[in-house]
C-alpha cells in the first residue's frame, strides 16, 4: 500500500510508491473533432506522462466516435490519476485501462496487435537468411528487389522488437510501426 510521507519544508503530502511501473494500455472513446488529440496528448505531455504508442482512428462514422489506443507506463496510482483527468476532458466518454480490465478478469491481458513495415537489404546467404527468418515470424514480402526486402510483420509489440532484433545484424535499413491497437477480452463492447 502506498504511505504518504511528508517530505521536510514542504505543506504537500507524497506518495512513496512501492509497485514498479508497468506498461498499460489504455482506450479511449471520443468525439471525432478537431483539437481532441491534441487535448488528450496535452495532457500526458503537461503532466510528464510519457506516451510509448499511440493509435487513433474513427470507429463509429454515423456518431463521429474515435478511439485512441496509448501505451504508458506507470503505477496503478499514476494510471488512475491519468484517466481521472481524461474523464475531465469534454469531448471524452469513455476512459478504459484494458490491461487492468484484463488483471481482473484473470485474463494474460488486452487483445493487442501492432503492424510493423521492415526493410532488409542484403544479397547471397544475407538475403536467404532474412527470408527464412521471415518465415518463422510469419512475415509477408510486400516489395522485394535483387538487393532488398520489405516485409510486412503483425502481431504483438514483443514479436515486432525481436524480429527487429534478428534482421538487425542481417542489414536492417528501416522500419515504420503503426503502434498498437487493443481490445478488451470477452463479449462486451467499451
Amino acid at each position: 500500500m502506498n504511505q504518504p510521507i511528508q517530505p521536510p519544508a514542504s505543506a504537500y503530502f507524497i506518495t512513496e510508491e512501492k509497485e514498479k511501473p508497468k506498461p498499460r494500455t489504455l482506450s479511449i472513446l471520443v468525439d471525432n473533432e478537431p483539437g481532441v488529440l491534441a487535448r488528450v496528448i496535452g495532457l500526458f505531455s503537461g503532466r510528464g506522462y510519457n506516451i510509448e504508442s499511440l493509435t487513433v482512428s474513427e470507429t463509429e462514422h454515423e456518431k463521429h466516435l474515435s478511439r485512441i489506443t496509448i501505451v504508458t507506463r506507470g503505477t496503478p496510482h499514476v494510471v488512475d490519476q491519468i484517466k481521472s483527468q481524461l474523464d475531465r476532458i469534454v469531448p471524452v466518454h469513455r476512459v478504459i485501462d484494458l490491461t487492468r480490465a484484463a488483471d481482473q478478469d484473470g485474463e494474460s491481458g488486452p487483445i493487442e496487435r501492432e503492424l510493423a513495415i521492415v526493410k532488409v537489404a542484403g544479397t547471397g546467404d544475407a538475403r536467404v537468411e532474412a527470408l527464412r527468418i521471415a518465415d518463422v515470424f510469419r512475415a509477408k514480402v510486400i516489395d522485394t528487389s535483387t538487393e532488398h526486402f520489405v516485409f510486412e510483420v503483425t502481431g504483438r509489440t514483443s514479436k515486432i522488437d525481436k524480429f527487429v532484433s534478428i534482421m538487425q545484424p542481417i542489414g536492417l535499413v528501416e522500419i515504420c510501426r503503426t503502434g498498437v491497437s487493443a481490445l478488451a477480452r470477452g463479449a462486451s463492447a467499451m
